[in-house]
């Protein structure tokens, strides 16, 4: 039986606490008692205490405001005003001070629905879910029934803690008290469903409303954008503008998202200048979307425009920067600008420590890793496992497989996403045997393997030549009911191609249940590069041309499997094919790692400015090598050069200058750290192999595809890449 509670008469007006509040920040000082008791006679017999310690409480700045008339409403006897309480609750809410929001409330005796409404939002607000929940538990315990006021910020929280199954008691709650018609009240229904993935749900509900404010438009909208669904998130949108509804901001915000989420650049411009006439440009939620708008679709500097001109960006606009820096090839850039946040004294959350931590990886900078590694580890993200799953992948990427299974190791909780990066980082290391090792140590914790832990297998099996583990570790795939990918299929292409397996990785080929991809055929075409198959290399690159036509490394390929065999017609044709597709080759660059600063290196680049003492390192190299026995591999270098030219193209292959600059520039036995954007051709790797023992130094490459560790003139790869 619902207890029926008496309403104060000084509850008559009460209505006017749902006004907004304006909060006047630029007062910090305590009140005087001037204002506190002489500014109205609280003994004349028209003192008005509501209007007074409203205009009070409407005054409060800080804790110290709230305790000076908590203070004076108790001495006056006011502590069981049920208005003056619930607007103190507001007020204390507002400014942050749930806590002693929650001690008021706690002290009144018999709270009534507005009170209870009051607590509820303020917790709902504050976005403390739980505790919203909870209150709103208690209040029907105590036999206090939810009005109108009370649904909305109820359903705001279920939808905030993904508590589906409270939204959907509310929901029947709803029915039951017969708020179904209620417009504000089906909103929040249609937004729980969302935040809870059941977009089915929430459009039954929506298209029930038969009053369809623009907050139910949104709703809707955005539930579609946010569950992965941007083109019907946009139809929804031209419905609802064929109805003659005007956007709001938050409309906008969630159109812009779905543009971003389809990378429609042309439709997101128009979309920027529709907020700009409307005078929204400023509004922070509408600029966050539109740099990341920007920033996914690679316009980076436009985005950092927008970033800064926000007078105050909160970590959202900064993780946008952030991530769009990292994921556009400015690595550097996301860098700086995670540093700059730093020393602001802004604090970043997970988000901004993983897209720093991925541009580490794509710089390849062990020590910029080192710098990331030391900050996790003074954080308290040093145990956040996608935290320590970007740390092994960085690791891994910036060329230390020890610190990637040192990080591995220290993580407590090791899901399978944490047991695959570690497992894909030997793989690009070429450590098969540690990956393999890995594996069954990952069974035999009981964690059943993905997709992304078989590429890595894959990928092991294939830098090391173990034909038959690979083979046998692609068929277990269906032992854990994972289907394979086009990744996997072209992973055992290049595992048989590598091997010299041409026919069964044709074969392959043609068996596969899946039409074949770039990868496919690229791995393919590697193999009959290597093995010199001409005809099999001319008809993978005739599939390749007709699906990706314009990426050069197929025609360099091609031209490299003509040259191989003293085709120079062949090189010729592709040479005519790419000049006239607008293509050139992408020109080779290589970095090496000094003292925390990155050097580039080009073919024959003499920009540096100590390009003279590099040459001359540069000679003594080729004389040591030649003294050793080396010979020069002229295949595949351009057929219309004389002997001696073709000796210098390769011999200033930029990988050779980024060593020669190491060498004078470290003190002896430094291990040399490089990183090339292309492959690393034979007669390179086969230098780099003796130099490393000549020199006596260890000698790190990071190319294309692979990871090669060179000491005491051999290659962790075993000569097979």
């Amino acid at each position: 039986m619902v207890r029926s509670l008496a309403i104060p008469k000084t509850l008559t007006t009460f209505p006017r606490i749902y006004l907004s509040t304006k909060i006047q920040t630029s007062n910090l000082q305590p009140f005087t008692d001037h204002e506190l008791t002489n500014r109205w006679n609280i003994y004349d017999s028209d003192f008005n205490s509501e209007s007074f310690y409203t205009s009070l409480l409407d005054r409060s700045t800080c804790r110290r405001h709230l305790h000076q008339i908590h203070s004076r409403i108790i001495v006056n006897g006011f502590q069981c005003n049920g208005f003056i309480v619930t607007k103190f609750i507001h007020i204390s809410s507002n400014l942050g001070e749930i806590s002693y929001a929650r001690k008021l409330f706690d002290k009144f005796p018999e709270p009534y629905v507005f009170l209870w409404n009051a607590m509820i939002r303020g917790y709902s607000k504050q976005n403390m879910f739980k505790e919203a929940i909870t209150l709103y538990t208690q209040m029907q315990k105590v036999g206090v029934g939810p009005d109108c006021f009370t649904l909305p910020h109820v359903l705001k929280a279920c939808g905030g803690a993904a508590a589906l199954k409270v939204g959907k008691a509310v929901h029947g709650q709803i029915f039951r008290r017969g708020f179904e018609a209620d417009v504000f009240v089906q909103n929040g229904v249609v937004a729980v469903y969302a935040k809870c993935g059941r977009i089915d749900n929430a459009r039954i509900v929506f298209e029930g409303l038969g009053d369809r404010t623009i907050v139910s438009w949104t709703s809707i909208i955005s539930a579609y954008a946010q569950n992965g669904q941007p083109v019907e998130a946009l139809r929804i949108f031209k419905t609802m503008r064929s109805y003659g509804m005007q956007p709001d901001w938050i409309t906008l915000v969630s159109v812009i998202s779905a543009y971003t989420d389809i990378e429609d650049l042309g439709q997101g411009k128009s979309f920027h200048s529709c907020v700009i006439k409307m005078g929204l440009e400023f509004e922070p939620d509408l600029r966050i979307a539109l740099t990341t708008l920007y920033a996914k679709c690679g316009h980076v500097m436009i985005a950092k425009s927008l970033f800064d001109e926000m007078e105050i960006s909160n970590v959202i606009m900064w993780n946008t920067m952030i991530s769009g820096f990292a994921k556009n090839g400015y690595s550097n850039e996301a860098i700086t600008l995670f540093q700059k946040m730093l020393s602001k004294k802004l604090t970043p959350d997970s988000v901004t420590v993983c897209s720093t931590i991925l541009a580490c990886a794509h710089l390849g900078s062990l020590e910029e890793a080192r710098k990331m590694g030391e900050y996790i580890d003074k954080s308290n993200y040093k145990f956040d496992v996608f935290v320590n799953t970007a740390l092994i992948d960085m690791y891994a990427k910036c060329g230390s497989i020890h610190l990637a299974r040192k990080v591995f190791d220290e993580t407590k909780t090791k899901d399978i996403v944490v047991w695959s990066a570690m497992i894909v980082g030997y793989g690009l290391h070429g450590k098969a045997q540690e990956a393999i090792n890995l594996f069954h140590l990952m069974k035999q914790a009981n964690m059943s393997p993905n997709d992304v832990t078989f590429i890595g297998l894959l990928t092991s099996c294939n830098h090391a030549g173990l034909v038959e583990e690979g083979w046998g570790i692609f068929n277990s795939m269906k032992d854990y009911g994972i289907v394979p990918r086009h990744q996997h299929y072209a992973c055992v292409v290049d595992l048989l191609g590598r091997a010299g397996c041409l026919d069964k990785a044709y074969e392959f080929i043609t068996n596969m249940p899946i039409k074949p991809g770039v990868s496919i055929w690229g791995a393919l075409l590697s193999a009959s590069r290597i093995y010199r198959h001409v005809a099999l290399g001319e008809y993978s690159a005739e599939q390749l041309f007709s699906v990706d036509p314009y990426n050069t490394g197929h025609y360099v390929q091609l031209s490299n499997l003509y040259a191989s065999v003293y085709m120079w017609s062949g090189v010729a044709r592709v040479r005519v094919l790419m000049k006239e597709r607008g293509l050139s080759k992408d020109m080779g660059c290589s970095m090496i790692e000094i003292e925390g600063k990155l050097h580039v290196f080009r073919m024959g680049d003499r920009s540096h400015p100590r390009s003279d003492e590099i040459f001359e390192e540069h000679k003594r190299l080729d004389r040591r090598l030649k003294e050793a026995g080396f010979v020069a591999d002229m295949e595949s270098v351009l057929h219309d050069l004389s002997y001696e030219d073709m000796e210098e193209s390769l011999w200033n292959h930029s990988e050779r200058l980024a060593i020669a600059y190491g060498i004078i520039s470290t003190p002896f036995g430094t291990t040399l750290r490089i990183t090339k954007n292309l492959r690393a051709c034979v007669n390179c790797h086969a230098a780099i192999k003796l130099i490393s023992r000549l020199e006596k130094r260890e000698i790190v490459v990071r190319d294309a595809n692979r990871f090669h560790h060179l000491k005491d003139g051999e290659c962790s790869c075993g000569d097979y890449w």
